[in-house]
């Protein structure tokens, strides 16, 4: 199955970095193209193309849901996040793919970075399809099971027009998970299904160090 939106449905695609710079500010002054390319993390054509917004300034997230890390109601704003490397994880509950990479990619993301004072990190449970599992509720119960420490949002979409969440649209994501990392500058400079987690984390430590 390949991912298809039309029929709220997808398939996973699974990509892995090879070589990170190591330079602070290093995506300050390179095209995201060309960043992605230094990460070895651009994905295929197909999927680069025609989903994500890489290179562009990141849309604000317009939820009504989040809750922080202990399950009360907060906000997060990718707009007030300017100037650190926000991290952004997209995910619905009964999805496969969460569960075996999406959740343990943010799970260790949040370990090393909650609460860095130049990092911010949400989850986002994006949700169009399985709507009767992939509930407001469910968010604080994937909190719990995963200990995130991280403000976490919903974002359900409509489903008796099937229409997408505005997450989905506005960054143009390809199904779930989904992960999107946005530098100081508000520039998304990746945005795909999985990464080299470990790499991932090695290359966001050597922006802030």
């Amino acid at each position: 199955m390949t991912t298809n939106l039309s029929k709220i449905s997808y398939q996973s695609t699974l990509r892995s970095p090879d070589n990170y710079p190591g330079r602070r500010r290093f995506l300050h002054t390179m095209s995201a193209a060309s960043a992605a390319l230094a990460l070895g993390m651009a994905g295929t054509a197909s999927s680069q193309t025609t989903r994500g917004i890489e290179g562009r300034l990141a849309p604000e997230l317009m939820l009504d849901y989040w809750i922080d890390g202990d399950g009360e109601p907060a906000s997060f704003s990718v707009t007030e996040s300017r100037g650190k490397w926000v991290f952004l994880k997209c995910f619905q509950n009964w999805c496969p793919g969460c569960h075996s990479s999406g959740f343990p990619t943010l799970k260790a993301f949040s370990d090393e970075f909650s609460g860095h004072p130049d990092v911010a990190i949400a989850g986002i449970q994006t949700v169009f399809e399985g709507y009767r599992s992939n509930t407001k509720e469910a968010v604080r119960e994937l909190q719990l099971r995963y200990d995130l420490p991280i403000t976490m949002g919903h974002d359900p979409g409509n489903e008796d027009e099937h229409d997408m969440p505005t997450t989905m649209k506005n960054y143009r994501t390809g199904g779930t998970p989904w992960l999107i990392l946005i530098n100081p500058d508000g520039i998304v400079v990746y945005n795909g299904f999985h990464v080299d987690t470990d790499k991932l984390i090695e290359f966001v430590g050597a922006q802030i160090a």
